[in-house]
């Protein structure tokens, strides 16, 4: 909506009865106090989003081996990335329809049906009889998982406008945990009856789907949260603020509409430093992705293919360290670099600093006992800090690359475009490491040397875009 019309809906000039974007607005007009209700509504709604996306890679290798599709070891990389993808997958497909429900029906439906489906399908991917059935509910998962965008616009619209920082924050912040949170939790929580005989029979539903405790846990958590957002009001307007046309004659007229839409959409993708900051993004997404997906593969896998033969609980208690130490970062650290260097600079440095600490990842393979423990877990924090600086500062061009009122037609463009490649992502990932376990003995970069040596290339590739004159900045 118009700036100025927001601002005359505010001050009461056009208050409609039974209109509750207009409703919340006369709330957020009248209220005073630190809005903790609508900001711990807003984590936990995130939260609950972002922790089935990559829990279940600590297990996933035990997972596909179980299912007994693949014939070989060697390939069960092969199988786990078209699992670790299909989710990605649905969500690529499915954003841009998500976020004109949004638009036209409110943020609250969205809202509640992407938290709900993690009820659902987290609840049946936990239970998963075969491969098939593991990918066509991680597919549900993500097509129905469309709420991150609405939940940007929803948070900007609740809040006041002093604290509209803290609530993008707040956002950010819960996706980046629920990341991290999420493979601590699968680590943690996979195969019970194994790792926590005294609590669970192999006998129960535990012990017979090993894989059901992580889902289910997180699958509670989310069901909670869809009955506490069953209280949380609706933030869209039902009417036009032209008040001198008819809400009902716009209706009939949706050309006008169709050509404001096209145009926005065309001025976005005519928006340089917006489309090369989205670009780059999706360059490091990709490589993002498949990073978590490789790292658990390579965790897990045998010491005589070049990985750690770490446990599930080994690659969670990995996991939850770098979460720890990406939160102190995040919190501390990231605002005062980013505010005394610029979030160019910022992606330029952390992409080029995790060059340098992936490239040693082969070699800590070589370790083993205390130094192996060691090493692995700077190394996890050093790489997951120096990623999500280096996406945060993308993340931060793009907001500034574009008006306020058009961050939301941005953020479906970026979302959709990165969700495509973070589906290639664990699928390529899968593939090329099951290819690398079969060339433990060739000339030219032997076993898991050959992944490590591909990611860099990809996120070497990220690094020369931050470079002008691709990477534009928008001046003010």
């Amino acid at each position: 909506m118009a700036e100025q019309e927001y601002t005359e809906c505010l001050l009461g000039n056009k208050y409609h009865d039974g209109c509750p974007g207009c409703k919340v607005d006369q709330m957020k007009r009248l209220r005073r106090g630190f809005p903790f209700w609508e900001l711990f509504s807003v984590w936990i709604i995130v939260l609950c989003t972002a922790l089935p996306i990559s829990s279940l890679f600590p297990f996933l290798y035990f997972l596909i081996d179980d299912f007994g599709i693949a014939n070989k070891e060697e390939d069960i990389g092969f199988y786990a990335g078209f699992v670790g993808c299909s989710f990605m997958l649905g969500r690529a497909l499915t954003s841009v329809i998500w976020g004109l429900v949004a638009d036209r029906y409110g943020r609250k439906p969205v809202i509640l049906i992407g938290t709900a489906s993690v009820v659902v399908f987290n609840t049946l991917f936990g239970l998963s009889l075969n491969f098939w059935m593991a990918i066509i509910t991680r597919f549900c998962l993500g097509s129905f998982n469309g709420l991150l965008g609405p939940i940007k616009a929803y948070a900007m619209e609740i809040f006041r406008d002093e604290y509209q920082g803290l609530a993008l924050s707040a956002v950010s912040t819960a996706w980046g945990i629920g990341l991290i949170i999420g493979p601590a939790i699968g680590g943690f929580l996979a195969q019970p009856a194994k790792q926590y005989p005294s609590l669970f029979s192999q006998d129960s539903i535990f012990g017979k789907f090993p894989y059901f405790l992580p889902c289910f846990a997180i699958s509670i958590f989310a069901f909670l949260v869809t009955i506490i957002s069953l209280w949380i009001p609706e933030t869209l307007h039902n009417h036009k603020f032209d008040d001198d046309q008819p809400f009902d004659a716009v209706k009939d007229d949706p050309e006008s509409n169709k050509v404001a839409e096209k145009n926005e959409k065309s001025s976005l993708l005519n928006n340089w430093p917006l489309v090369s900051s989205i670009i780059v993004y999706c360059i490091l997404s990709l490589h993002d992705m498949a990073y978590s997906e490789i790292f658990s593969l390579w965790a897990n896998s045998p010491r005589k293919y070049g990985g750690l033969g770490y446990t599930t609980a080994d690659v969670g208690s990995v996991l939850a360290i770098s979460g720890f130490g990406l939160l102190i970062f995040q919190l501390s650290l990231y605002s005062y670099a980013e505010r005394n260097l610029g979030p160019i600079i910022v992606t330029r440095i952390s992409g080029s600093l995790a060059l340098v600490v992936l490239s040693t990842y082969p070699l800590i393979a070589k370790l083993s006992g205390v130094a192996l423990t060691l090493t692995v877990n700077s190394a996890s924090v050093a790489k997951n800090v120096l990623s999500t600086s280096a996406i945060t500062g993308l993340f931060i061009l793009q907001n500034k690359a574009v008006r306020q009122d058009q961050r939301g037609a941005a953020n479906g463009i970026a979302m959709t475009a990165m969700s495509f490649f973070k589906a290639v992502g664990p699928a390529a990932a899968g593939i090329i490491f099951s290819w690398s376990e079969k060339r433990q003995n060739a000339y030219f970069l032997p076993g898991t040397q050959m992944v490590f040596f591909i990611l860099n290339v990809v996120l070497a590739l990220g690094v020369l875009m931050t470079f002008k004159p691709f990477l534009a900045e928008t001046q003010h």
